[in-house]
Formats: C-alpha cells, sequence, structure tokens
C-alpha cells in the first residue's frame, strides 16, 4: 500500500480512468441538478422579476418583507405539525410494522405480505388523492355510505379543517409504513437470537423481549433513519398539494405551498426564495440537533 501511495499521481489516474469515466455521469447530474441551481439563492436578495429586463440587490428587504407575513408564519407553524407528527406517526409504524413481519416464519407468506405493504410507496400521491376523495366523498363515498346507514350524517372530510389533518396522517400511514419498514426488517436480522433464547430461558415473554432485547439492538438504526428524516421535515408539498383545497387553507398551507404560490402563482421570486432559503436553513438545524440528541442518547453521532 505504501509503494502504490509513493507512485507518480500521473499513473495512478491513468490506472483507475475507467472508474473515474464511470463516475462521471453520476458527478455531471450532482452538478447540473444539485449544485447549479443553488446560484439561484442569490435571488432571494433582489427584486427579480422575469417580467422585466435587470434586477438589483437589496439585502435582506425580502426576508423583511417575508417575517412580516402573518400567512409565513402560518404556514411555518403548520409545516412544523404536519411534518412532526407525520414523521413520529410513520416511524412508529413502520417500526411495529417490521416488528410484525419479522414474526412471520413461513417464507412465502412473508414475501407476499411484504410486496403489499410495500405497494403504496410507489403509487403517485395524484393517484393516492383520487382513491382517497372518492373513498370520503360525501355523496358516494364508501365511509359516508356506512356512516348514513347507521343514522348519521355524511361527512365532507377533506374539506373540514378538523378532519384534513388527521386523514392525511391516515393516508401517509398507509402509503409509507410499508416502504419504511425494509430497512427496520433488515436490521431485525441481525439481533443476536441468542440472547432470546436466554430471555425465553428466564421466562420473558414476546413483548418483554422486544422492549429489552429487540428494540435496544436496532435503536442505532431508527436514530440514524429519524434523523435523515429531520432533514426532510419542512419538504411537504405532494401529498398537501394534492389534499388541499381553500376550504382547509388555514389548517392545510405549509412552507412549500406558501413558496410555489408566492413564485409561480404571484411571481414574487425574490420573496419565495428567501422562503425556501429559509426553510433549508432550519432543516439543517434539525439535523444539527437530532445528530446532538443521538450522541446524547446512544454515545454516537448518528451522521
Amino acid at each position: 500500500m505504501k509503494q502504490q501511495s509513493q507512485r507518480p499521481l500521473g499513473k495512478r489516474v491513468r490506472k483507475h480512468i475507467p472508474h473515474y469515466l464511470m463516475l462521471l455521469p453520476l458527478l455531471a447530474s450532482l452538478l447540473v441538478f444539485s449544485y447549479l441551481p443553488m446560484v439561484g439563492i442569490l435571488y432571494a436578495f433582489t427584486d427579480y422579476s422575469p417580467f422585466r429586463r435587470g434586477f438589483s440587490f437589496i439585502g435582506f428587504a425580502n426576508f423583511k418583507t417575508l417575517f412580516a407575513s402573518v400567512g409565513f408564519w402560518q404556514a411555518f407553524k403548520n409545516t412544523l405539525q404536519i411534518s412532526t407528527i407525520r414523521l413520529i406517526v410513520v416511524t412508529i409504524g413502520s417500526i411495529g410494522l417490521a416488528l410484525l413481519l419479522d414474526e412471520i416464519r413461513t417464507v412465502w407468506f412473508k414475501k407476499i405480505t411484504q410486496t403489499i405493504v410495500y405497494i403504496p410507496h410507489f403509487m403517485s400521491w395524484v393517484v393516492v388523492a383520487s382513491i382517497f376523495t372518492m373513498f370520503l366523498s360525501p355523496k358516494s363515498g364508501m365511509l359516508n355510505s356506512v356512516i348514513e346507514a347507521f343514522g348519521g350524517n355524511a361527512v365532507y372530510f377533506l374539506a373540514d379543517k378538523h378532519w384534513w389533518r388527521p386523514w392525511l396522517y391516515i393516508i401517509s400511514f398507509w402509503k409509507e409504513i410499508g416502504w419504511g419498514a425494509i430497512i427496520y426488517v433488515s436490521a431485525l436480522a441481525g439481533v443476536d437470537m441468542e440472547q432470546h433464547e436466554a430471555a425465553i430461558m428466564d421466562g420473558a415473554n414476546r413483548i418483554q423481549r422486544v422492549l429489552h432485547i429487540t428494540l435496544p439492538a436496532i435503536s442505532g438504526t431508527i436514530f440514524v433513519v429519524f434523523i435523515l428524516n429531520l432533514a426532510k421535515i419542512l419538504n411537504l408539498f405532494d401529498p398537501v398539494w394534492v389534499l388541499q383545497n381553500s376550504m382547509v387553507i388555514n389548517v392545510s398551507d405549509v412552507l412549500e405551498t406558501y413558496v410555489y404560490r408566492m413564485g409561480i402563482s404571484s411571481s414574487q421570486y425574490g420573496i419565495s426564495t428567501a422562503a425556501g432559503l429559509f426553510k433549508s436553513v432550519v432543516s439543517i438545524l434539525f439535523v444539527l440537533a437530532g445528530n446532538w440528541l443521538s450522541k446524547k442518547v446512544t454515545g454516537e453521532e448518528a451522521v
């Protein structure tokens, strides 16, 4: 290894040219789609508009306008509430599903079950929204038909501000727990079965073994996945946009729908870019906080 490091740089580069060529498309796509668009951050400090020539630097004026907006803070509050509850619900559901799948001993039945619970993840949010809009329809929806059959009144769930969020959590739970369980199922495969056997001999029941052996064994995986999801906690557009309507805008408007309205609908690109930049900074802070929490709880940093 030492002799190889002493070889001239040119010879080492020529030796690995095929590997560099294989890496080139990935680097090019990373540059084009991840780094070059970051130049657009400059719009947050200008009064840019595509409908006039040129733009001028205005400093933090867009941020002052943004932070003075009641609608922005309402969207930020909604984003934190909705994303946090979605993250907790989906994480707990994924862990629970993984534990249930791990208990299945018949191989063919386990594979079929995993396939069925994974399928919703690959469905577009547009398709999912269409399915649940029909299911929850106040006129022809299956759920309201059952409610009316028992003497109740039909409820327009997706246009009721008290019901919109609970149904968003339910739909997200149904769509994502199967995919979220994949990593936990893999982690459970590495749990030491000798500990379970010893616990059984000591009289521990199934729940005690899950709480004191299984969950501690995969706690590192749980923290890593949780922190990675924290980085995306403010990225909430598709599920909200396809289920949102004017009747529930006060409880459903989130940062990304706010940015969309400001930038695409209202052409206020400076303010929308400022909101997007603010969202990114807060996401980084969430990741750092989660990493600190992981070190405090498990003694190891997750990232």
